[in-house]
């Protein structure tokens, strides 16, 4: 008997564990919006309505307790619908029309036991509107089959920030409504309307629905950001790479943030004691850099700038830099510089090139920095092309140096971002760029040369 009660159990876990997800309503054609909305351009939300039949369990007050346990994964689950429901001293609990097919699709065995049979097992008419539907089961019974639908979306704040493909900006003004109906806390959707080309390097925007605010407050591992998304670069998809970096730093070490933007490095960083130079050539990101700094109680370790990168590098950087390594300390500290500006950081790093002389690292013991530089590569070898990049723009091949290419993210097709990390050198520092290049010409000449004669041998 009790090895028969062992093997119940056994059983009644083993189901559990199948069952442990909640099933997924877009697998079950009955629990799909109707047909009839597909191709939809602009929102109706009483064309959405659709009858369906759904297996229940019509259960007595006194029971309820034994019996939700048994059929709590098999619950119906959908927005704005309460599966178990008070109906007259019993509970009707409304099950997913996926996994219960039948009576014999539940636990039968143990319902018996609560004296919840099949009489308590009527199917039930249930009438589903626009408010039972996710944002994702909408916009997917509406937009073009074939076609790919509304992958992501960024959310900053109130703000949902959309990237649409072409053949999506039809549905626009639908999918923003959409998403400003059922995305909690959500007061403003906007389309990104062309490619960063400007200056600052901020979003062109496209207003689709809601409010033209643009000021956001957001979070971001603990810290808290605020400015104007519509004139600074901000992007949530960067999170993660934010945090990689703020980790490689221990208080006390030195940051020299480039392309600083509102914060996402420097902020974190001088919130962790970190002695941080921050700069922007953006004003306004210049300003909610200072804001952020200052909301953050971090002032005292960040000095903040609003000159060109390249300016940045060849003053403060370089004299900041000479200062330190001038400076006898018995506190070892790690020097890092971040370039966060994708789309042409490498046109900077020849900025590093003859920053001093060789007098003037004379005798000097160089704690050398370690370089963070951002770079799209697009093509086949995307890896092997963003060192090229790098390499190029340095005037120099990177072999000890290189401390690694990291992938960051895919962009788009063929498109994909990289950090490489690489150390300064005395002679990087020391040396015009074409004049290193000229010597790395020389020696793979030399190097094909005896290879050659190798080869006659």
């Amino acid at each position: 008997m009790l090895q028969v009660r062992l093997l119940k159990l056994s059983q009644l876990v083993s189901t559990t564990k199948r069952l442990r997800h909640f099933y997924s309503n877009m697998d079950c054609s009955e629990l799909l919006p109707p047909a009839s909305v597909r191709g939809m351009t602009e929102l109706k939300r009483e064309e959405f309505k659709k009858s369906v039949k759904i297996p229940r369990l019509h259960v007595p007050e006194s029971k309820a307790q034994h019996v939700m346990p048994l059929v709590k994964k098999l619950l119906l689950k959908m927005e704005q619908l309460r599966p178990v429901r008070a109906v007259e001293s019993a509970r009707e609990i409304l099950l997913h029309p996926l996994p219960v097919k039948s009576w014999q699709s539940l636990p039968t065995e143990e319902l018996e036991k609560t004296t919840t049979d099949r009489k308590t097992f009527p199917m039930y008419q249930l009438e589903l509107q626009y408010e039972n539907w996710s944002a994702q089961e909408i916009l997917k019974s509406v937009l073009p089959v074939g076609e790919e639908g509304l992958s992501s979306y960024s959310r900053i704040g109130h703000i949902v920030h959309l990237n649409l493909r072409d053949h999506l900006v039809p549905y626009k003004a639908l999918i923003g409504q959409v998403l400003l109906d059922k995305l909690p806390n959500c007061r403003t959707v906007v389309n990104k309307a062309a490619n960063i080309d400007n200056t600052y390097r901020n979003f062109q925007l496209e207003l689709i629905c809601g409010e033209p605010q643009y000021q956001v407050e957001t979070k971001e591992h603990g810290v808290t950001f605020e400015f104007d998304f519509s004139q600074v670069y901000w992007n949530p998809r960067l999170s993660t790479e934010h945090e990689r970096i703020v980790q490689l730093l221990q208080p006390g070490d030195v940051l020299y943030d480039v392309f600083a933007g509102v914060g996402p490095f420097s902020v974190p960083a001088a919130k962790k004691r970190c002695h941080v130079l921050a700069n922007d050539l953006n004003p306004t990101s210049y300003h909610w850099l200072q804001h952020n700094a200052k909301r953050n109680k971090c002032l005292s370790y960040i000095q903040m700038y609003n000159k060109d990168g390249r300016d940045f590098i060849l003053k403060e950087l370089r004299e900041n830099l000479l200062e330190r390594w001038r400076a006898p300390t018995d506190h070892p500290y790690k020097l890092h510089v971040t370039m966060n500006l994708p789309a042409m950081a490498v046109e900077f790093l020849d900025a590093f090139r003859a920053l001093y002389t060789s007098e003037q690292l004379a005798d000097l013991n160089l704690n050398l920095p370690l370089v963070h530089v951002y770079s799209f590569a697009k093509g086949e070898n995307t890896k092997a092309l963003v060192q090229e990049l790098v390499e190029s723009n340095l005037g120099a091949s990177l072999t000890q140096e290189l401390e690694g290419i990291s992938f960051v993210r895919n962009v788009a097709p063929n498109k994909d971002m990289y950090r490489v990390s690489f150390r300064l050198t005395k002679e990087l520092l020391t040396t015009p760029k074409q004049a290193t290049r000229k010597r790395c010409l020389e020696e793979e000449l030399v190097e094909k040369q005896l290879t050659n004669k190798v080869k006659c041998v």
